[in-house]
C-alpha cells in the first residue's frame, strides 16, 4: 500500500515537473482546452442568468375577461366570484364599459374619434392577473373563464408564454449539443498531447514492459497528465466566464436603471464550479486513459 501511495505521488510530482519544463507548450494546450470549455460553461451560465431575468423583467400574465352587451349586475357579480375563485388567479379588476370609454379618450388622438361614435362599443371586462407564468396554467384558465356564462370573450397571454418556454428550451438542447461537441474536442485534444508525450518516453515504456510493469503503472504517470491538463483547462474557461459576467454587468447596470429591476448576471453556484471542475477533469483523464490504452495495445501485439 505504501509503495503504490508512494508511486502516485512521485507520479503527479513529475507530471507537474513536465509541465512546468515546457511552460509555452502547456500554456497553449491549457488554453485551448479553456477557450473550448468557455463556449458551454458560458452559454449555460447565460441561459440561467436569462431565465432569472425574464421573470423580472416581464409583466405579469393576465387575462381580459369580456363580458356580453347584455350581462346583468347579478351576472357580473357571479362571474367575479367564480373567477377569483379559480386556482391560479392572484387578483381580478372590474372595468365597466363607462371606465374603459373614458380611460380610451385620454389617449392621443382618440378623443375625436370615441366623439363621433353614436353608443359606447366597449363591453364590461375583468383583467385577471395570474399567479404563473406556466402556459399550462394560462391555458387551462383561459377554458374555464371561455365557458362562464355572459362571457364573450377572452384574450390570453398564453401565446408569448408559449414563445419564451420554447424559446428557453430551444437553448437548453443547444448548449447540451455543443456541450457534447466541446466534450468530444477536449479528449481528442488531450488524446493529442498525451500521444505526443508518450512518443518522447517511447523508449522508457518499452523497457518498463519488458521488466513486468503493470498496465495500470504505466498509465498512471499520463493519466495525471491528461487530469492536470483538464483541470488547468477549467480554471481559464471560469475565469473567462467570470471576467465576461464582470464586464457585461457594467453594461447592464444602464438597463437595470430603465426596467427597474435587477439585471445583474449572477456568478455561478459552487456546485457548479465543483462540477465544471469534475468534468473537466474526467475528460481529461478519459482522453489520457484512451491514448495511452492505445498505445500500449499496439505495443502488445508486436
Amino acid at each position: 500500500m505504501r509503495a503504490w501511495l508512494q508511486h502516485h505521488r512521485i507520479s503527479l510530482v513529475k507530471t507537474v515537473a513536465r509541465l512546468l519544463a515546457s511552460p509555452f507548450s502547456t500554456l497553449l494546450n491549457v488554453l485551448a482546452i479553456g477557450v473550448a470549455l468557455a463556449l458551454p460553461v458560458g452559454a449555460f451560465f447565460l441561459l440561467g442568468n436569462l431565465e432569472t431575468m425574464s421573470q423580472q423583467v416581464s409583466v405579469e400574465p393576465q387575462l381580459s375577461v369580456f363580458l356580453s352587451a347584455n350581462a346583468a349586475k347579478s351576472d357580473i357579480a357571479d362571474i367575479a366570484s367564480r373567477i377569483k375563485g379559480s386556482t391560479g388567479v392572484l387578483s381580478a379588476r372590474f372595468v365597466s364599459r363607462d371606465d374603459a370609454i373614458a380611460e380610451l379618450k385620454r389617449v392621443a388622438g382618440m378623443e375625436d374619434v370615441i366623439a363621433t361614435l353614436r353608443r359606447n362599443p366597449l363591453p364590461d371586462a375583468f383583467v385577471v392577473t395570474l399567479s404563473t407564468r406556466d402556459s399550462a396554467v394560462v391555458d387551462r384558465l383561459e377554458r374555464e373563464f371561455k365557458s362562464l356564462p355572459k362571457v364573450a370573450h377572452v384574450q390570453g397571454d398564453s401565446l408569448w408564454a408559449r414563445r419564451l418556454d420554447a424559446l428557453l428550451h430551444l437553448g437548453r438542447t443547444a448548449i447540451v449539443l455543443l456541450s457534447i461537441v466541446i466534450c468530444v474536442a477536449l479528449v481528442a485534444v488531450t488524446f493529442n498531447t498525451i500521444r505526443l508525450q508518450i512518443l518522447t518516453q517511447q523508449e522508457e515504456i518499452e523497457v518498463c514492459c519488458l521488466v513486468g510493469a503493470t498496465r495500470a503503472y504505466i498509465q498512471r504517470p499520463f493519466l495525471y497528465l491528461g487530469s492536470l491538463l483538464g483541470v488547468l483547462g477549467g480554471c481559464v474557461a471560469l475565469a473567462i466566464v467570470l471576467a465576461t459576467a464582470r464586464i457585461l454587468n457594467s453594461d447592464l447596470a444602464q438597463l437595470a436603471t430603465l426596467y427597474g429591476a435587477d439585471l445583474q448576471l449572477r456568478l455561478p453556484e459552487v456546485s457548479h464550479i465543483v462540477f465544471v471542475f469534475g468534468a473537466c477533469t474526467s475528460l481529461g483523464w478519459l482522453g489520457a486513459y484512451w491514448s495511452v490504452s492505445r498505445h500500449l495495445l499496439v505495443f502488445e501485439r508486436r
